[in-house]
């Protein structure tokens, strides 16, 4: 394996955005080479702006980065109107060229310093699919909850897939998902386009008798009111789309 490629979907992140940028390019991916794509989602404040500055910023130090052992490379994808964080992670999977996809949300509640335990399965165990858990990582690192309601959500969604699918995730709902190149095909399947494309992507792969491979994770979650958007009705289309991809 030689790179791998981190996928930021964004939607009306301008405070944000370039501190989740930096720490990516900053971070340990275990000496492979890092294709960093973020797509903007439409959004309406200065994230755009923000990212452009950041791309410019970049390219400016590129020789810096490359004496550091970084090796990254920073495109950004735009889309004119909002469509959703599904369609953000197709548009940057399609364009993706590396050995790994990995997701990163753009709002800084994960951290890339587990980077190097997430993408240790691939390198050591030719895993092809890994997620990073908060909920196996309650003990070993303390990890917060989120409010009650989005914490409940997740285990209920969770339970609610792996009942359908004969699986056995502790958090499909992370934010942390990572595929094997192979496994391009099945990321571009789902007709989803809000959040409910995740829990399609998973019910596509379960299909598929592929293993996942969880590992805990660090976890900073932030409120509706620090700009957390997804909502009850993302979790009700998602146990709706969960039942229809078992019977698809």
């Amino acid at each position: 394996m030689h790179a791998v490629s981190i996928i930021i979907p964004v939607y009306n992140e301008q405070e944000r955005i370039v501190q989740t940028i930096n720490q990516v390019i900053a971070s340990d991916t275990l000496g492979l080479k890092k294709e960093i794509i973020v797509v903007d989602d439409g959004s309406t404040d200065n994230t755009v702006k923000n990212i452009k500055s950041q791309i410019s910023n970049f390219k400016s130090t590129r020789l810096e980065a490359k004496r550091a052992n970084q090796n990254s490379k920073l495109a950004l994808i735009t889309h004119k109107k909002n469509q959703g964080k599904g369609a953000a992670l197709k548009a940057g999977f399609k364009k993706a060229t590396g050995d790994i996809l990995m997701v990163q949300d753009g709002d800084l509640e994960y951290s890339t310093d587990d980077y190097p335990q997430l993408l240790n399965p691939f390198i050591k165990d030719k895993a092809q699919i890994v997620y990073g858990s908060r909920n196996k990582a309650r003990r070993k690192y303390g990890t917060p909850y989120s409010s009650f309601s989005f914490f409940l959500g997740g285990i209920i969604l969770t339970w609610i897939i792996n009942m359908l699918f004969g699986i056995k995730l502790t958090d499909q709902a992370t934010g942390y998902k990572l595929f094997s190149k192979k496994l391009k095909q099945f990321l571009l399947k789902p007709d989803e386009n809000r959040f409910s494309y995740e829990v399609a992507l998973t019910a596509t792969l379960a299909k598929e008798k592929i293993q996942f491979i969880e590992v805990p994770i660090h976890y900073q979650p932030r409120s509706i009111q620090d700009g957390k958007k997804i909502n009850i009705m993302d979790f009700i289309e998602s146990v709706i789309v969960a039942i229809k991809y078992r019977f698809k």
